[in-house]
Order: C-alpha cells, then sequence, then structure tokens
C-alpha cells in the first residue's frame, strides 16, 4: 500500500468519520471490508455490521457500478465539508478520537478499527476509511498527508503496539464467507464452461483442420504444436475461477499505485468485445490450469498464499505459472529468504519502490532478462478484440496468410474475423488466385458463419505449391503413340493435350485418363507448329499448309494454303492466327473462314518466330532481323537491328520485344519507338527459349543455363546453375510466381525457385538421359506437368509423360 492511502487511512482517523449517505455507502464499504480480508490483508472489520455484509454483500457487488455516479457526487460533497473543518480537526486531541470511534462502532470494536496503522502496508484497509470517498478523497489525499503527516507518525507508533492482532478473529470470519459465496459463483461458471465445451470442440477441430491443410512442413508442424498448447492454456486462464479471482488482484494493483478503485464488473465489460457472438477476450496463456484448492504455494515455497490473490505473485500462481518461474527447482532457498520477505512486506509502497530500484541496478542482465520474462505476460492484451470489426480487420490485413491462419487459433472472434471474405480475395489476389473455391461443407459450426471460399482456394493453392516442392512424386502417367518419332511440338490446354510429330499427325490425349481421343491425320509433312484454344487446333507442316481442326470431332475444318514453304511458327489471338514461314513471309488468317487476310513481306530469310497481341505483329527471322508490323496496314513500322546473328525467339508484350539470337545476346526493345533499351548479356550460345512475364523474363541457353532478368533495368537477377544445373543444352521452359520449369537434352526436368534461383528438385529423370534420352518439350498447368520426351538414337521410346501435383480438398 503506497503511502497516499496510508496517509489517507491515519487522516480519517484524526477527524471525525463522514456519515453513510444513501444509496448503501455503509453498505458498500463493508463489502469492501469483507473482500479485503478475503484478500488476506490485515484490514479493519466491523464485527457489528457482519450480519449486515453476509445480507448485501452480492447486492452491493452488481449494484455498485449503477451507484458510482451517485455516491461519487455525494462524495465529493462531503470532501469539501471535510476540508472545510480540518483545522478544527488538527485540534482535537486523542480523547475526541476515542469518543468518535465509540460512537461509530459497538462497544469492544476501537481496536479493530485502529488496527490500519502500520498493517495498512499489508492491505488495502483504507478503503474502509476514506475508499468511500472515491474520486474526491483520492484527489485531495496528496494535501492531508503534507498536513497531518507529524501527527500520523506520532499515532502509527502508539497505535501498533496496541492494535497489533486486533482484527485477526473477524477477519477469518469475513473471508469464509467471501469464500462461500464465490465458491458458488466458479461452480456455476464451471457448469457454463461445460455447456459451452461441446460447441468450443467442434469449432476448434475446424479451425485446426484449417491449419493443418496450409502447414505441410516440418517447421509449419512445430508450430501448430506450439499453439495447440498456447491454445489450451488460454482455454484454461479463462476458468471461472481466475475470473473471479483477476479483479481482484487488480484492485490491490490499482490501490498500490494510488489510483481510484475500478469495480471488476465494469472492468470485464471492458475486456470485451460488445458484439453479437460475445467472445472472451484471452490474455496470453500460461499453458497450466490454475490451481482450485483454498490455498495453493508460493512460488518460493516458504508461506502459502491465500485462494484470492493479492499480489502479483498471488496472481501467477492462480495462472498455473508459480512453478515455471522456478527454474533452479535443485537449488534450496537460501536460509534468510524467509525473513528477508517479510522485512520487504513490512514496507510502505514508496519504500517497496525504492528497494527495487536498487535491486534491479544489482542485477545481471540474465536475471534482468528473466524478470522481463515473468512480467511482461500478465500485461500483454487482446487489442484486437477491443477494436471495432473494420479496424481490427485493417490490422489483419497486413499479416501474410500463414500468420493469418495461426491466429484464426487464438480465440473464437479472431477465428470469425480471420474468415472474413473480402479480406482473403485480397489474399488471393496478391497471389494472383482468380477464382474462390466453392465447398460444401458436411456441417455448419454455428449458425451464421460462413467459410471463406477465398481462403479455401488459397489454402488449396499453397498446398499445390507445397506438392510442387516436395509432395511424392506419383508415377507419371505415360502416353504412347508416336512410336519414335520426334516430337515436335505440344499443347495443354484444359484437360486436353494436343501432340504433334513428324510421323505428319497430331493427336488429342485427355489429361485426365491419358488416353489417345483421337488422331488428326491430313498432312502429308511433318507437323512443326501447332496453337490451340477452347476447341480448336491449328497446326502448320512441312507440307506448306496450315491446317484448323475441331478438337471435340476430330474434323479438319479448313487448309489453309498460301505459304511455299514450310510453316515454321504461328501465334493465335483470338479469331486470327499469324504464320511464318521459310519463305520469308507471314500471313494473317481467320481460322472461322479459313481466309487469309493480310500477307506480310519484308524479311529476306525464313522467319523462326512470330508474336502477335490482336494489334501489332512481330516477327525474327534467320536474317538478323526483327521487325514490327502494322497487320492491317501490311507496313513495316519498325526494323530493328543490332543482332550478328539468327534470330531463334521472340517475346512481346505489347510494350517491349524481347529478342533471342544465335549471337548469344537477348535485346530489349520498344516497340513504339523501335529503339533498343537493354542488351542482356552473359549466355554463351544459341538463346533457344524464353518467356516473359510482368517485366520478368526468363531464358535458356544452350550453354545448358537459365537465367532470370529484369527487362526494366536490364539487371540479371538470377542465374541457375551451380551443382545441380543442366549438363546439356536447354530445350525448353517455363515459369510462374513461384518457379521456373526446365527441360534438357540430359534428360532431365528441373524445378527452381524464381526468386531466389536455387535448385529445388528434378521432376523428371530419363534412365537414358546422357546416353541419348532427352526432354523435347514441356507444358505445364497449375497443377500438371507434361513432358515430351524421347531419344535420337532409340535409347528412349517416344511418349508423353503427365505428372499430376493436385490436391484433394474434399
Amino acid at each position: 500500500m503506497n503511502q497516499d492511502l496510508l496517509s489517507g487511512g491515519s487522516r480519517r482517523r484524526g477527524g471525525p468519520r463522514p456519515r453513510p449517505g444513501p444509496g448503501g455507502r455503509g453498505n458498500g464499504s463493508s463489502a469492501r471490508t469483507a473482500v479485503a480480508a478475503a484478500l488476506g490483508t490485515d484490514s479493519a472489520h466491523q464485527p457489528g455490521q457482519e450480519a449486515e455484509e453476509e445480507e448485501n454483500m452480492n447486492r452491493v457487488l452488481e449494484d455498485e457500478e449503477q451507484q458510482q455516479p451517485r455516491a461519487a457526487a455525494q462524495l465529493a460533497q462531503e470532501g469539501e465539508e471535510e476540508d472545510e473543518g480540518e483545522d478544527e480537526e488538527e485540534e482535537e486531541g486523542e480523547d475526541e478520537e476515542e469518543e468518535e470511534e465509540e460512537e461509530m462502532w459497538p462497544s469492544g470494536e476501537v481496536g479493530s478499527s485502529e488496527g490500519c496503522g502500520e498493517g495498512a502496508a499489508h492491505g488495502p484497509c483504507s478503503e474502509v476509511n476514506g475508499g468511500e470517498q472515491g474520486a474526491s478523497w483520492a484527489l485531495d489525499q496528496d494535501r492531508r498527508q503534507r498536513q497531518q503527516q507529524d501527527l500520523d507518525e506520532e499515532e502509527e507508533e502508539e497505535e501498533e503496539n496496541n492494535n497489533s492482532g486486533s482484527s485477526t478473529g473477524e477477519g477469518q470470519a469475513a473471508q469464509h464467507r467471501v469464500e462461500e459465496v464465490r465458491t458458488e459463483r466458479e461452480e456455476d461458471g464451471g457448469r457454463e464452461a461445460q455447456e459451452e465445451g461441446g460447441e468450443e470442440e467442434g469449432e476448434e477441430e475446424e479451425m485446426d483442420q484449417d491449419s493443418d491443410e496450409f502447414e505441410n512442413s516440418e517447421e509449419s508442424e512445430r508450430e501448430e504444436e506450439e499453439d495447440e498448447e498456447e491454445e489450451e492454456g488460454e482455454e484454461r486462464l479463462h476458468s471461472p475461477s481466475l475470473k473471479n479471482s483477476l479483479p481482484d488482484s487488480i484492485d490491490n494493483m490499482d490501490a498500490s499505485a494510488g489510483r481510484p478503485h475500478q469495480n471488476p464488473t465494469s472492468l470485464f465489460k471492458m475486456m470485451k468485445r460488445k458484439l453479437d457472438h460475445g467472445p472472451e477476450v484471452r490474455s496470453f496463456p500460461s499453458g497450466k490450469k490454475p490451481c482450485k484448492g483454498p490455498e495453493y504455494p508460493s512460488p518460493t515455497s516458504i508461506v502459502p498464499y491465500p485462494a484470492t490473490p493479492t499480489t502479483f505473485g498471488d496472481l501467477r500462481a492462480a495462472n498455473g505459472q508459480g512453478q515455471q518461474r522456478r527454474r533452479i527447482a535443485s537449488i534450496q532457498p537460501p536460509s534468510g529468504l524467509q525473513e528477508w520477505l517479510r522485512t520487504f512486506q513490512s514496507w510502505t509502497g514508496p519504500e517497496k519502490l525504492l528497494a527495487l530500484d536498487e535491486l534491479i541496478d544489482s542485477c545481471e542482465p540474465t536475471q534482468v532478462k528473466h524478470m522481463m520474462q515473468v512480467i511482461e505476460p500478465q500485461f500483454q492484451r487482446d487489442f484486437i478484440s477491443l477494436l471495432p470489426k473494420e479496424l481490427a480487420l485493417y490490422v489483419l490485413s497486413f499479416l501474410e496468410p500463414r500468420d493469418l491462419l495461426q491466429a484464426a487459433q487464438t480465440c473464437r472472434y479472431w477465428r470469425i474475423l480471420a474468415e472474413d471474405n473480402l479480406l482473403w480475395r485480397e489474399k488471393c489476389r496478391e497471389e494472383g488466385i482468380d477464382e474462390p473455391l466453392h465447398i460444401k461443407r458436411r456441417r455448419v459450426i454455428k449458425p451464421g458463419f460462413t467459410h471463406s471460399p477465398w481462403k479455401r482456394a488459397y489454402i488449396r493453392q499453397h498446398r499445390i505449391d507445397t506438392n510442387w516442392r516436395r509432395g511424392d512424386l506419383r508415377s507419371p502417367m505415360v502416353l504412347k503413340g508416336h512410336d519414335d518419332h520426334v516430337i515436335t511440338c505440344l499443347q495443354f490446354c484444359g484437360n486436353r493435350i494436343v501432340s504433334g510429330s513428324d510421323d505428319n499427325t497430331l493427336k488429342v490425349w485427355s489429361a485426365l485418363t491419358g488416353k489417345c481421343l483421337r488422331t488428326l491425320v491430313g498432312h502429308t509433312g511433318g507437323v512443326w507448329s501447332s496453337q490451340m484454344r477452347d476447341n480448336i487446333i491449328i497446326s502448320g507442316s512441312t507440307d506448306r499448309t496450315l491446317k484448323v481442326w475441331n478438337a471435340e470431332t476430330g474434323e479438319c475444318i479448313h487448309t489453309l494454303y498460301g505459304h511455299t514453304s514450310t510453316v515454321r511458327c504461328m501465334h493465335l489471338h483470338e479469331k486470327r492466327v499469324v504464320s511464318g514461314s521459310r519463305d520469308a513471309t507471314l500471313r494473317v488468317w481467320d481460322i472461322e473462314t479459313g481466309q487469309c487476310l493480310h500477307v506480310l513481306m519484308g524479311h529476306v530469310a525464313a522467319v523462326r518466330c512470330v508474336q502477335y497481341d490482336g494489334r501489332r505483329v512481330v516477327s525474327g527471322a534467320y536474317d538478323f532481323m526483327v521487325k514490327v508490323w502494322d497487320p492491317e496496314t501490311e507496313t513495316c513500322l519498325h526494323t530493328l537491328q543490332g543482332h550478328t546473328n539468327r534470330v531463334y525467339s521472340l517475346q512481346f508484350d505489347g510494350v517491349h520485344v524481347v529478342s533471342g539470337s544465335l549471337d548469344t545476346s537477348i535485346r530489349v526493345w520498344d516497340v513504339e519507338t523501335g529503339n533498343c533499351i537493354h542488351t542482356l548479356t552473359g549466355h554463351q550460345s544459341l538463346t533457344s527459349g524464353m518467356e516473359l512475364k510482368d517485366n520478368i523474363l526468363v531464358s535458356g541457353n544452350a550453354d545448358s543455363t537459365v537465367k532470370i532478368w529484369d527487362i526494366k533495368t536490364g539487371q540479371c537477377l538470377q542465374t541457375l546453375q551451380g551443382p545441380h544445373k543442366h549438363q546439356s543444352a536447354v530445350t525448353c521452359l517455363q515459369f510462374n510466381k513461384n518457379f521456373v520449369i526446365t527441360s534438357s537434352d540430359d534428360g532431365t526436368v528441373k524445378l527452381w525457385d524464381l526468386k531466389t534461383g536455387e535448385f529445388i528438385r528434378n521432376l523428371v529423370t530419363l534412365e537414358s538421359g546422357g546416353s541419348g534420352g532427352v526432354v523435347w518439350r514441356i507444358r505445364a498447368s497449375n497443377t500438371k506437368l507434361v513432358c515430351a520426351v524421347g531419344s535420337r538414337n532409340g535409347t528412349e521410346e517416344t511418349k508423353l509423360l503427365v505428372l499430376d501435383f493436385d490436391v484433394n480438398m474434399k
């Protein structure tokens, strides 16, 4: 008890006591006195009012919040009257004081009221004498202390010896009554908690399920175990016995700090979210159950604590943390520890603070760190549940999805917030997920509670990514059908796979069953280029024609004549396809009518690659040139000169043109001006394949390396090499926001991390790799990888391999 409360109690003894006003103020004082006795303090009691205390205990605690405004005004008025008679009170002697005591207390009880001498430092007995004055008394007590300090010291010395044990009997009786009341409340609370247990069990099962679906790595599993322990600790921390004991300890902490007493009922209302679902605000977990007995051992195992916490150590012990603090349990407490603690308890509040300051200065850093670990968890608060829902969601939006899923396991209200559909929609958009995942739930956790389809979509995508990284590689589906011929082109869209071969045919496969649905026969030469959209397949052949096919029926809709040599490349956009040929021309076709709309002439050698975005055509040829065309006017807008050898690959995003050449360089051009923005150097041979997305370029080269570039800056971000790099030319590649997939003449398909450039693992390793086995082409979707493999010397059979990384979310 600090010096302010000590002087306040003495001040009340030196002057006339206030008369109990309306609103049950006298009963409120009696109730506070009984509560102080239950806390194990040396507070004074009024034995003459014991019957009234028992009768009014519950009523006062329930009505106290309603009476506070009215009582505060009356107390303030009495405080002013008391100040006016202050000078007269100082002149009154001990005889007058004793007469006042005899008037207010029954015969034989003066000792009880005077027991607030030095013993006041052990408990909130000042609440009996001056606590009912409310906020007005708290504001005036500093001034009274200065005026009455000398008189208080003399009175305390005299009263200390005369009244040392006068309140023991009455305190025990009052304590017994309060404990009975609290025991009943704890039993009621226990029954309520038991009834809610069934509902919470189902909810917690759902929360754990979401987290389990999201966390598949060993590190994630360890985090889940820690979260489960914390969740158990939270449930134990919110047992009814602890709820009843916590406000009392806070009352004592407020009193020792000189703050006005705060009603426990109002305090818990402040700690709860006032929404329809009424979730409890949980503090950080202790991981242990609070003791249920009337007494429990102190952290030092020297003296037992009362059942109701009165000090910080009591509160920790009630939270089940008393034994956790004893990290060196094998060492016995020093012999003088008990006396040292008693001496500390006998000091006043300011004296204790001074002693603590000196003690901290004497501690080593490790000891101060230990104190922080003990103290900090007790003052942590769940601010999320105290915020309006909109602000709480705004705060949670800054969490990573992994942290958001773990936050959902904190409590029921956090679970509701973490299921917000708009919140997860934004998380999905950040990850490039365009569609929610609707799953029919087998049961409903709580009426009105809905699962977020966007959250389920995010969890599914995370599990798919995890399968790509470290999931078990199941035996791939094997699709055979082109005999020993080379698969020259490969398309994969939806559940259809289309392979073209130099055996003059195309085959349509089911990606689900692996069956060959149909074979497209009609070309008289090898098929070297193809495109597919929905049910339309377009193929180009050495027979100098293009054919348009119906993928459903296998019917040839149109045969497009016009080129005079092999159709080596093509690009489809909506209803138009642009084809490039070894005859050095490009042609624009309408695939619905089969008509040739435009012919683009200007190259002087074979056209090897072409790109079309519906507005501009970009072509690269063996004449070292890259040209930009306006197909509607059939004019060449720009001739991009700079390469010193054949151009083999192109990428075009509507703004930038990226060209790869046999001269080992890659050039980035501005499509509007025709200027070369960057020349990307680093490869040592032919750049055979490239892919461009969001200003990130991935290039594969015949020098067996793969590089990742930022075309805005021209910087090489990563080079995919090292001990796990390809051992031969890179034949094909594809990438998304997380991975790069590459294939090579060495017979392997490798998976790399796009951001770090680190090798993840081999997805395909041919037994004939290095001795003739080749992976010619790869195509990947979000969940599947299709590889066209074979050999040039007969060591590997020509076939398609289909790897599935999908997950079951039912």
